[in-house]
């Protein structure tokens, strides 16, 4: 492959974002729910390549705020409180609730109830749009989360769901890291849980006694490494490391015997870096099959043959910028959020400036 077949049209990568963010196709429908998630894959790309301020204005970014602000699940201000459990943010408006952003209470309502990785979508959203985070109901959200975290030390994604893994795990640790407020996990269970999730091979799986997975292994790593503790989680580094790069091809592929696809390069990537392993990983053939999968029509494709979406788009955004390609930003693999948003949680928020 010529060096000039290897280049990243930056500006179609942004028409493609931009376009996606006001309005996205037909096939989206079905996603409804999770527009806050389709939201950060587009706002996290455009920060990554530093061109959120130039393509979302200051209105812009106002009614966005206010638009996560209103799928904010609230106390109802009663006792006892039929939300307790169910706090935290909503995907989309589809439970038809009136547009209130500055609302502090909402009444129950039937199935209106939050889910644990819109409530990590929408705060890292607020960050990247440069929020305060001042009208989050930290209290009610931690509260939510040790409802949703089992004696086992799994994590539930709503309420009364019986669907449990690992990133369920990661989301409630990133809220709390977040939120600077970690009472609302039994931490000691969390990290013995994720060492059962540990397979044969030494990288993670979803739930126990399961294969071992790219998508997994970065939520475990990431919960650790948010929770400091790592070097207690880890059962065995050197194994971890190697079955990570055993999963690069020319891409990588998220477990034995599967093809490369573009999302695994920043889980099992960011992994590898959050253990200061990414500089054995073969950039040269990454940047490579990254560059394969761009279509004409911008963003990019799970792999060569494939039409792009808004998560792998952002997936090869974010790869690019632990590859450090030229005029993108930093990403904060823990978090998986552009590092200008990290420095302005620790900075600039209500949970955690002048705390330092």
């Amino acid at each position: 492959m010529t060096e000039a077949s290897q280049e990243f049209d930056k500006e179609r990568l942004v028409k493609y974002f931009k376009s996606n963010l006001s309005m996205l196709p037909t096939h989206y429908t079905q996603t409804e729910t999770n527009r806050m998630t389709l939201a950060f894959f587009c706002l996290g790309s455009l920060s990554l390549l530093g061109e959120i301020d130039s393509n979302v204005s200051e209105q812009n970014k106002k009614d966005w705020i206010d638009w996560i602000y209103a799928q904010q699940v609230l106390p109802t201000g009663e006792t006892p409180d039929a939300n307790e459990a169910l706090c935290g943010f909503r995907g989309s408006s589809w439970s038809g609730r009136p547009f209130d952003p500055h609302a502090t209470t909402c009444e129950f309502q039937h199935y209106d109830t939050s889910h644990i990785a819109n409530t990590y979508t929408a705060l890292l959203n607020l960050l990247i749009l440069g929020d305060d985070l001042s009208r989050v109901n930290r209290k009610a959200i931690i509260k939510a989360l040790s409802l949703l975290q089992q004696e086992d030390g799994s994590v539930a994604p709503t309420f009364g769901s019986l669907e449990r893994d690992v990133r369920f795990i990661f989301c409630a640790c990133a809220i709390s890291y977040i939120l600077n407020d970690w009472s609302g996990i039994n931490i000691e269970n969390t990290v013995e849980h994720i060492k059962q999730l540990q397979s044969y091979e030494y990288g993670i799986a979803q739930c126990p006694q399961q294969e071992a997975h790219g998508g997994s292994t970065y939520c475990g790593i990431a919960a650790l490494k948010l929770m400091d503790k790592l070097e207690e989680g880890i059962l065995n580094k050197e194994e971890f490391v190697k079955w990570c790069l055993f999963r690069q091809i020319s891409g990588f592929q998220g477990r034995p015997n599967k093809l490369p696809d573009v999302c695994y390069g920043f889980w099992i990537g960011a992994s590898l870096e959050m253990v200061n392993s990414f500089d054995l990983v073969n950039h040269q053939e990454l940047r490579a099959f990254i560059a394969k999968c761009q279509p004409k029509l911008g963003g990019f494709g799970k792999d060569p043959e494939s039409y792009p979406d808004v998560l792998h788009s952002y997936m090869g955004v974010a790869i690019l910028s632990l590859l450090k390609e030229p005029g993108y930003q930093e990403v904060y693999p823990a978090l998986n959020v552009p590092m200008s948003a990290y420095n302005h949680l620790k900075e600039n928020t209500v949970f955690w400036k002048n705390q330092q």
